[in-house]
């Protein structure tokens, strides 16, 4: 089955955009990324009308962007009559998005924004988050991942720095969320035993990790 992959850029203060969604002029041209390898792992790129949008008014135009790549975009306003060559999902998404998976070929890169993020986070969709920070703060603008999500746990897989910018990119694979919890059978309650009930009031009395990290 194919992934679904958030490879994104974003500032140290967890934005992907400055609040007007303008130009992306934050993000350092790096000689050490090589873009042709990265566009190569993918044959999909999935996105949210606002990110189809910004990408359709730059220079060349989507079908220039996206030269030989299925193009699917979310959306409830645009018509696929209106956009030759774009896959229009209106409805469904859940369904759409799983049809996608299943597919032949390679992986999907969920380009953007962080609304789509994270309706596909929520539905268990998501299978990578590979964020390339950019040392700079913004100070506000669209986040990485709006506030109501669900929690997710990652695990990381990989990271690199790239010396020229200060870029760090963090890969993640997503492990467990929420969504996927709340479907499972209660787990039954384990018999305590002395040594047990001892570990327990250490740790809430403060010691171990569970008195560090509450």
């Amino acid at each position: 089955m194919r992934r679904v992959r958030y490879q994104v850029a974003a500032s140290l203060d967890g934005y992907i955009a400055e609040p007007d969604g303008g130009e992306p002029d934050w993000i350092p041209r790096d000689p050490e990324v090589d873009f042709a390898t990265l566009f190569d792992q993918f044959d999909t790129f999935l996105m949210g009308r606002r990110t189809f949008e910004s990408v359709s008014e730059a220079g060349g135009g989507v079908s220039d962007a996206f030269a030989g790549k299925k193009v699917v975009v979310v959306s409830r306003t645009l018509k696929e009559a209106d956009h030759p060559g774009v896959q229009v999902v209106s409805d469904h998404l859940e369904e759409a998005v799983a049809a996608l998976r299943k597919e032949r070929g390679k992986d999907i890169w969920l380009f953007g924004g962080g609304l789509l993020f994270r309706s596909l986070l929520d539905l268990g969709l998501v299978d990578t988050v590979e964020v390339a920070v950019i040392p700079v703060l913004l100070g506000g603008g669209i986040p990485l991942l709006p506030a109501r999500a669900s929690r997710a746990r990652l695990r990381l897989t990989g990271h690199r720095l790239y010396a020229n910018t200060g870029t760090v990119l963090l890969e993640y694979d997503v492990e467990e969320h929420s969504h996927a919890r709340t479907s499972r059978r209660p787990r039954k309650a384990r018999r305590v035993t002395p040594r047990g009930a001892r570990e327990r009031r250490r740790r809430q009395a403060g010691g171990g990790f569970g008195g560090v990290l509450a």
